[in-house]
């Protein structure tokens, strides 16, 4: 018998704030190319510097175990890594996990939506950035938008009671659909959020320029709908709104105009296994050399999540004014 495990109850950062959210990357490969997301021309990592998926869910079931009762698979694109169903098998129904959640562009779900019910995701969101198909593949530069709308079909025939449409909204590209999403959310009895465009990673336009608050949304939706703010927390940064006699939420995620890092209870692994303690500050650990350098030892790994808590930072530093992004990694690299 080895020796017991020394873990805490619960992750506690130095702010006192309670970290109870891991959102865990899986690939950074994506079969789309979002604008805002990726460059047209990506280089991947290769395999043996990507986390297999056995080393996903021992990290999940570690985090699990230290009181994390929410985790979201993310991308890249979670769906296109081969054999993914795999780990939402294993860790779906683990005890004290009360939510596994998946963010999507959608384009795998017409075949993957069932299954993914039957592991145990409980809520699945799902990026759409326009209705237009012409457009649509302009901002991900290779998405076929029908795949998407079959693949959010698909995902409320099997029984999804939670599917949240995430919009970023971007102006002279897609601002002026900030309505017509809304009533497609309405139509199909999803929620919808709209999200800033955060500066991560080097793109080709200018972020200033295509800057959009929320708080210009909010007052563009309030022209057409009775928007009531509601106290909801789906456990994450969104600020949610309801609208009367529909089922839908619509939800704020707002970076710049109304960051959300005071009650911040969230961390990020990113597919090579470094655990960002902040979506906009480069404070890291890396997790991947202990999971490899003690296969049957957990104690390492739980020790450096602890010690983590103690660098988590007060907040991002996203400024719009910057020449450079505040980050350079990309998004598709941390994990959406």
């Amino acid at each position: 018998m080895g020796k017991q495990l020394q873990i805490p109850d619960a992750l506690i950062d130095q702010f006192g704030r309670k970290v109870d959210y891991i959102r865990l990357s899986i690939t950074d490969r994506c079969d789309f190319r979002c604008v805002y997301c990726m460059a047209e021309d990506m280089t991947f990592l290769p395999r043996d510097e990507v986390l297999s998926l056995e080393e996903c869910a021992r990290l999940v079931k570690v985090f699990v175990q230290m009181g994390v009762s929410k985790v979201r698979i993310t991308g890249g694109e979670p769906l296109v890594r081969k054999n993914a169903q795999w780990l939402f098998e294993e860790i779906g129904h683990l005890p004290g996990l009360k939510e596994l959640v998946v963010t999507t562009n959608g384009s795998q779900l017409e075949q993957q939506a069932a299954a993914l019910r039957q592991a145990g995701v409980k809520r699945i969101n799902i990026s759409v950035d326009s209705l237009n198909a012409d457009r649509f593949r302009k901002i991900t530069r290779v998405g076929d938008l029908n795949k998407v709308l079959r693949g959010i079909q698909a995902a409320k025939e099997a029984g999804f009671d939670n599917i949240k449409l995430n919009s970023v909204m971007m102006r002279g590209i897609n601002d002026d659909e900030a309505l017509d999403l809304l009533r497609f959310a309405i139509d199909q009895h999803i929620d919808i959020s709209y999200i800033e465009e955060m500066p991560l990673g080097a793109v080709d336009h200018q972020r200033s320029d295509t800057y959009v608050s929320n708080a210009a949304t909010l007052k563009l939706l309030q022209q057409h709908y009775p928007l009531v703010s509601s106290t909801e927390n789906s456990g994450g940064p969104a600020r949610y709104w309801r609208i009367p006699g529909t089922a839908t939420r619509v939800g704020f995620i707002s970076p710049h105009s109304h960051n959300f890092c005071e009650s911040c209870n969230r961390v990020r692994i990113t597919c090579k296994g470094e655990l960002y303690l902040c979506l906009g500050q480069d404070h890291m650990v890396e997790l991947m050399p202990l999971l490899r350098n003690h296969p049957y030892d957990d104690q390492p790994l739980v020790d450096a999540i602890v010690n983590s808590m103690q660098i988590k930072p007060k907040g991002h530093d996203f400024d719009l004014a910057r020449a450079q992004p505040a980050v350079v990694r990309f998004m598709s690299v941390t994990g959406g």
